[in-house]
């Protein structure tokens, strides 16, 4: 019998599907217990104990929970619009997977190593919100539409920061490869330079608002708008949505590893086991900040991202410039100067008492009677 010799492009393609399948396999059981990891923090922040009832350590409890969902009745409303209504939860899920395809586990590691993984990362990560306004206006509630505006008016806030802080890693790099990025970071983390540490904050902040994350969970604030967007789903619809907002959170934590962490690069271990590893430690952060700080204000939102986030993110793209074209420690001075002095600027700006509103005539009459 002859040995059967595939074409270069069958084998470019098997080496695209496998890792794919392995991704969309992997990825669930990573978000159901990263959904067990962030319950048992938030508990020992808040001094209780977190699920400890199913399993030991309370590990089977993502597993009850599943169940659980997939047996609960599926409640569609009565003026709901079907397809919007149906379309969403799917919708948003598929983008949070494909997010992981671009990301490098090791040298020459990526299901779908494009050249500009960078942009077509931020041009996928974006669809969610697309989801969440069919979401907000399939449901016909007056609290889902609400949650689906304010997500609207968040993600159009914050993506120019993001991006812009984004721009400063292909600007020194001179790619958008993210497995070039990490190669770049050979000797030295992006994140111990200015700018890297500047950008950081920025995709860190950007990203947690663009996740709809504590402090930025505007769009589904229960002490407000009762669930937001997803309050008339139910079951396994209600699941996907859980599932899409964690696995984008992991997705973050991967990328913010890849462009200022040094992605897979690490002595001793294998490299898949190095990102993971920073990934983790990064979702503990993102914890960290949902059980510590109070929701933001819709108005203090907003604000914080135009006031703040973006004379910052172009105040970076000035000071990477510097360090990229003056050697030494003066690039490095004046990369943190530009940085410095546009924040103390802006968080003044913010900050700065608001204007009183005077009152209405027919408020000053009622009050002199």
């Amino acid at each position: 019998m002859g040995t059967v010799i595939l074409p270069p492009w069958v084998w470019t393609l098997i080496g695209m599907i496998v890792p794919m399948v392995l991704i969309l396999a992997l990825a669930p059981v990573a978000m159901m217990y990263l959904t067990w990891l962030e319950r048992k923090v938030i508990a020992r922040i808040q001094d209780r104990v977190g699920p400890n009832r199913v399993g030991p350590y309370g590990l089977l409890q993502p597993l009850a929970d599943g169940i659980k969902m997939l047996t609960k009745e599926d409640l569609v409303p009565a003026g709901a619009d079907q397809l919007c209504h149906f379309l969403a939860p799917v919708l948003i899920v598929v983008p949070s997977l494909f997010l992981f395809t671009l990301l490098p586990f090791g040298p020459g590691w990526a299901a779908a190593p494009l050249k500009t993984g960078l942009l077509f990362f931020v041009a996928i990560g974006s669809l969610g919100t697309l989801a969440i306004f069919m979401a907000g206006w399939g449901s016909r509630n007056k609290f889902s539409l609400l949650g689906a505006a304010r997500t609207a008016a968040q993600l159009i806030a914050y993506e120019v920061p993001l991006v812009l802080g984004l721009a400063v890693v292909p600007m020194i790099t001179g790619t958008m490869d993210l497995g070039q990025i990490v190669m770049a970071q050979q000797g030295r983390w992006f994140i111990t330079t200015p700018w890297g540490l500047t950008g950081f904050f920025l995709l860190l902040t950007a990203g947690l608002a663009e996740v709809n994350r504590t402090p930025f969970d505007l769009p589904e604030a229960e002490s407000e708008i009762v669930a937001g967007f997803h309050t008339e789903y139910s079951g396994m619809k209600f699941a996907l949505f859980y599932m899409a907002e964690f696995l984008s959170t992991l997705a973050l934590a991967g990328l913010l590893s890849t462009l200022f962490l040094g992605g897979w690069r690490g002595p001793v271990l294998p490299p898949p086991l190095w990102l993971g590893l920073k990934t983790v430690a990064l979702v503990c952060v993102m914890i960290w900040f949902r059980g510590t700080f109070p929701r933001f204000r819709m108005d203090q939102l907003m604000g914080f991202a135009w006031k703040v986030m973006l004379p910052l993110s172009l105040a970076n793209l000035v000071g990477a410039a510097c360090w990229a074209l003056i050697p030494g420690v003066w690039g490095d001075g004046a990369a943190v100067g530009v940085v410095a002095v546009t924040f103390l600027v802006t968080t003044q700006l913010w900050l700065a008492p608001k204007p009183q509103l005077t009152k209405k005539w027919s408020s000053r009459i009622l009050d002199q009677r």
